[in-house]
């Protein structure tokens, strides 16, 4: 429970919610504190969520990836930090780093890669009066966002039920390995877990060989696709309703949703998964298929009349006739024989050939590139999928981003921002909360910053 005197400073802030001025300390205009963070909400083009304000105490990829999301649509994002350490992923730097940064502190681009467009504070969440700062970015805060193992924030004073007494309005997010019930409630998550007890890995890579991790943070990605949606939506609750929530989303509850029709099939049918390489379970041909000079090449027919296209484009009408073929159900039982006559086929010719075999039969189909060639894709400039900011700490001078993947046409996302330097927005918070000089100096040197 907060202590009185840590009520005491929170009255005298004033909540976004309640539209009076406060004589000590009048609210700040968060949708104007700075262009850099929040555009202000009379540009024409200001983005979606302009005006709002995130606490963000996530960290590594899943929480960060989330607000990053928000921060991307326009939310003014406070990451708290701990002091001299921070995020994790700060110190996750490859040999290629090496000499890169300027920048004084933890920093890499594994964490740029998801911290753009925030600002960082840090605070010992053990000290009180580092609780009393925290309190104060709640009470004038929309939503709440936190990925420590379930009981944790309770146990260190700033749980929903604390923080909702602070700020009934508040959407109050929980980020966890497993979700906060259950006989693994306490236990660590971790995207290649999740992905290893959620079933992914016994489905990904080829039969006979051992489980497969994919290549980036799958189920990561997809718990903070399914939380910046899911804060979204209790906003929008919030609206009808006047009051926040809380709401939760796990790692391992993100993958088991994911399974989609391989687990409906388990659920109804007792089928088990089954690894199929880069093949497709249940449709045939739909694989990848070595083409001339040891490129790979991507293709697929979903449906009879694509399966046609196909046939013809290979210069193999006949196969439309073989019984082996005749239908989709029984191309997958003979999937084996059919893929070693098509591969055949794509053997013949390049896979820049066979782009423009293809090109305009209506069938998907593509190189595997690599992620060079994957960033020199036409469609990459098309649609503005890399973004070049200015930043001194780096030695180029300049840090590339990968772009935002939806484009919204009148209320356009923006990356403003570099990452934070760890701690770089103490102060300014501090300041903008009303707090003199003298005390963020005070707290400076008691470390509780």
């Amino acid at each position: 429970m907060a202590n009185p005197a840590t009520l005491r400073r929170l009255s005298s802030f004033s909540s976004q919610f309640v539209r009076r001025p406060s004589v000590h300390h009048p609210r700040p205009n968060f949708a104007a504190i700075s262009k850099l963070y929040s555009t202000s909400p009379d540009e024409v083009s200001a983005p979606p969520l302009t005006g709002l304000k995130v606490v963000d105490l996530t960290r590594v990829l899943a929480g960060p990836f989330c607000t990053q999301i928000l921060a991307d649509y326009g939310a003014d994002v406070i990451k708290v930090e701990q002091p001299k350490i921070g995020d994790e992923s700060r110190h996750w730097k490859g040999k290629a780093e090496t000499g890169k940064w300027k920048a004084d502190g933890p920093i890499s681009y594994y964490f740029t890669g998801v911290n753009r467009n925030k600002r960082s504070i840090t605070l010992d969440l053990k000290k009180r009066k580092a609780l009393e700062v925290l309190f104060g970015l709640v009470k004038n805060a929309d939503v709440f966002v936190e990925n420590l193992i379930p009981g944790k924030a309770e146990e260190l004073g700033f749980g929903y039920k604390e923080l909702s007494k602070i700020n009934p309005k508040l959407v109050y997010a929980s980020i966890s390995g497993y979700g906060p019930t259950g006989p693994h409630a306490k236990r660590a998550g971790y995207d290649a877990i999740a992905a290893a007890e959620g079933g992914l890995m016994h489905i990904t890579g080829f039969p006979g060989a051992k489980p497969v991790r994919p290549g980036v943070g799958m189920v990561d990605m997809a718990t903070g696709l399914y939380m910046h949606g899911a804060i979204l939506a209790a906003l929008q609750s919030r609206a009808q309703t006047g009051r926040g929530q809380h709401i939760t989303a796990s790692l391992f509850e993100t993958q088991i949703s994911l399974l989609i029709n391989i687990g409906v099939n388990w659920l109804n049918l007792g089928l088990e998964g089954q690894r199929v390489g880069s093949a497709h379970p249940s449709i045939s041909p739909y694989d990848v298929f070595e083409a001339k000079g040891g490129q790979w090449f991507a293709v697929g027919a979903n449906n009879e009349r694509q399966y046609k296209i196909l046939c013809e484009r290979l210069g193999r009408m006949d196969l439309l006739e073989d019984p082996r073929f005749k239908t989709n159900a029984i191309r997958v039982e003979n999937r084996k024989i059919l893929d070693g006559i098509v591969n055949d086929i794509i053997k013949t010719k390049t896979v820049d050939e066979w782009m423009i075999a293809l090109e305009g039969s209506g069938l998907a189909h593509g190189a595997v590139n690599s992620i060079e060639r994957a960033f020199n894709h036409p469609q990459i400039e098309a649609r503005g999928m890399v973004e070049t900011l200015p930043v001194k700490e780096v030695e180029s001078g300049e840090i590339k981003h990968i772009g935002m993947p939806v484009k919204f046409s009148e209320t356009k996302g923006q990356i403003r921002t570099r990452a934070p330097l760890l701690g770089e927005h103490t102060a300014e918070v501090l300041r903008e909360m009303g707090y003199e000089e003298g005390e963020i100096e005070m707290m400076r040197k008691e470390e509780v910053t």
